[in-house]
């Protein structure tokens, strides 16, 4: 079966192998192929093959995704948005449509996460799920994940916005290249306290996680009480924002889409705890009640935030704030003074997110040098010599620098936050795509697909139709001025999203194609049972001629490991 250039899965229910329990999958199942779903379930039922240790609890997995989602996107992007949008209105409604999305999206990704599969229920996230799908060409999948997670600075948006309000609480003009440095500095401490203290890295993102909760309720009251005459001052004036709240000009549809992109990028981290269902200890109740919990709570409260921000601050001046409007907030409602405390406590907050998003993508990179996807796995493998990922953590901090540098001079956060949103939605639609495949493949009796979580079908194809319009709108060109680059094409981080997808079907011709024909070698997968109790797809270079049959081969380079 196929789709597009790639085939899909298509399972025999007759090849099922035996159900194994946490207690005897390590003897039994040391190592698997990863090429069939070897697991028999039922629905209702938890299949459970990790041995590792399960910390993450029910409240514990809304903090991942609420630490995770609420980082400076509520901080910086409303003046973006109400200045694409065109109005109060319908500002607002995008607030909410992005929240819909991001509820679709979660629910998408909890029917994956639910299915009773060791392939699926484990740490990783989209990088299961598209290589539990899209199978051929074999292993394409997997070099292009790699080429995305490689390639892309995620940290080095919020590093510039920590730049932006560090120099506003110091009272100094935030000029780009002043921001860019603070923001280089703010990326650096977050690699080194993730490299050489790992315990202190992880107290760190905690208690600045508090900063960040505790901001945007004072935010959300204080609007309340704006609305309701209580803010009594000489900067504070009524704004009337909404006694006519959708006077302004109609959105454009480059506008909506940019918009969109800006609401997205405040809710990214939806699926977090989909990266670490191998830790979590009911990974269905965290996907079915922690995760729906900590998004919509997020979405009411980034509805008060914004609903705040329109109350205390006049529309004209939203508009001209850049990324700092909460500064402005806090000077029209509390004076300067508190102005430049808030502008203390976003950086934290802000601090706080490249923290934990370093945190994660070392590890990645990390994970990805253990399977052998990378070049020079086993540096990118090591935990040397910090007892940390340190060359996982190291390779994301130059890419962070780079991407921060890079971009011309007022167009670097928009281009960092526009290049990390776009591959995302290729990826979520192709997700999306391979669920609907999925459903269609149990429908016609071809394979079981009995997840514990359902996502409805018409939720599925709208996250789908959503994803595939935030992918295809871009191209659609600005008009009245409405570029969010000052410098740069409209359309340059869909070209550059694109050249890292490109980048990945290189290395995967390389990787998979030319070196094991000129090495004298097949490259074969299988899920490994590694030491810490946790399942991971792994690469082995077979030598042709061998005359060990593969498990044998695998078998005996494991023990010599």
């Amino acid at each position: 079966m196929g789709l597009g250039k790639f085939s899909l899965s298509s399972f025999s229910n007759d090849s099922k192998g035996e159900t194994l329990d946490n207690k005897d999958s390590k003897e039994v199942n040391a190592v698997a192929p990863i090429d069939s779903d070897s697991e028999s379930v039922n629905a209702g039922e938890l299949v459970v093959l990790d041995n590792g240790d399960r910390r993450i609890g029910l409240v514990s997995a809304a903090f991942l995704i609420t630490n995770r989602i609420l980082g400076t996107g509520i901080f910086s992007v409303t003046s973006t948005i109400l200045s694409l949008s065109g109005s109060v209105g319908v500002s607002l409604i995008l607030w909410v449509a992005g929240m819909i999305i991001a509820l679709a999206g979660l629910f998408v990704y909890a029917e994956f996460g639910s299915y009773p599969s060791r392939l699926l229920q484990r740490n990783g996230g989209e990088k299961n799920y598209l290589e539990y799908v899209y199978k051929n060409p074999k292993f394409l999948v997997t070099c292009m994940y790699a080429m995305y997670v490689v390639l892309l600075g995620w940290a080095s948006g919020n590093s510039v916005v920590f730049g932006e309000y560090i120099l506003n609480a110091a009272n100094v003009e935030p000029t780009e290249w002043a921001a860019r440095g603070i923001g280089i500095a703010c990326v650096s401490f977050a690699f080194l306290i993730n490299t050489l203290n790992v315990k202190a890295g992880l107290l760190v993102m905690n208690v600045l996680g508090f900063f960040k909760v505790a901001i945007v309720l004072l935010i959300s009251v204080t609007g309340w009480v704006a609305l309701g005459g209580g803010i009594r001052n000489s900067e504070f004036e009524p704004t009337g924002a909404f006694s006519d709240a959708f006077d302004g000009e109609s959105p454009s549809g480059y506008g909506i889409v940019m918009s969109l992109y800006n609401v997205i990028w405040a809710f990214v981290g939806y699926s977090n705890v989909n990266y670490s269902l191998s830790e979590v200890r009911n990974p269905v109740k965290a996907l079915k009640i922690s995760a729906p919990i900590a998004v919509v709570s997020l979405g009411v409260i980034y509805m008060f935030v914004n609903i705040a921000y329109f109350a205390v601050v006049p529309a004209e001046v939203i508009r001209g704030s850049g990324r700092i409007v909460a500064a402005h907030f806090f000077r029209i409602a509390f004076g300067e003074t508190a102005e430049r405390a808030c502008s203390v406590f976003v950086a934290l907050s802000a601090l706080g997110n490249v923290i934990s998003v370093i945190f994660s993508q070392g590890r990645i990179v990390q994970q990805l040098g253990r399977e052998g996807v990378l070049p020079f796995s086993s540096f990118f493998a090591s935990q040397k010599p910090f007892n940390s990922p340190f060359t996982g953590l190291f390779e994301h901090w130059v890419i962070c620098v780079i991407t921060i540098v890079a971009p011309p001079a007022g167009d670097a956060y928009n281009f960092v936050m526009n290049l990390i949103s776009y591959p995302l939605n290729i990826i979520n639609f192709f997700v999306a795509i391979g669920l609907l495949w999925l459903h269609y493949e149990a429908r016609k009796g071809r394979r079981e697909w009995t997840p514990v979580i359902k996502s409805p079908i018409v939720v599925t194809a709208f996250f789908a139709l959503a994803s595939l319009y935030l992918v295809v709108a871009p191209y659609i060109p600005p008009t009245g001025g409405q570029n969010v680059y000052n410098d740069m094409p409209y359309w340059i981080h869909c070209v550059a999203a694109w050249g890292v997808f490109f980048a990945g079907g290189v290395y995967w011709v390389i990787w998979a194609k030319i070196l094991p024909r000129y090495g004298k070698y097949r490259l074969v997968s299988r899920d490994v049972l590694e030491d810490d109790g946790f399942w991971r797809n792994k690469f082995f270079k077979i030598p042709y001629g061998s005359e060990l049959s593969e498990e044998e081969f695998i078998e005996e380079h494991q023990k010599n490991l």
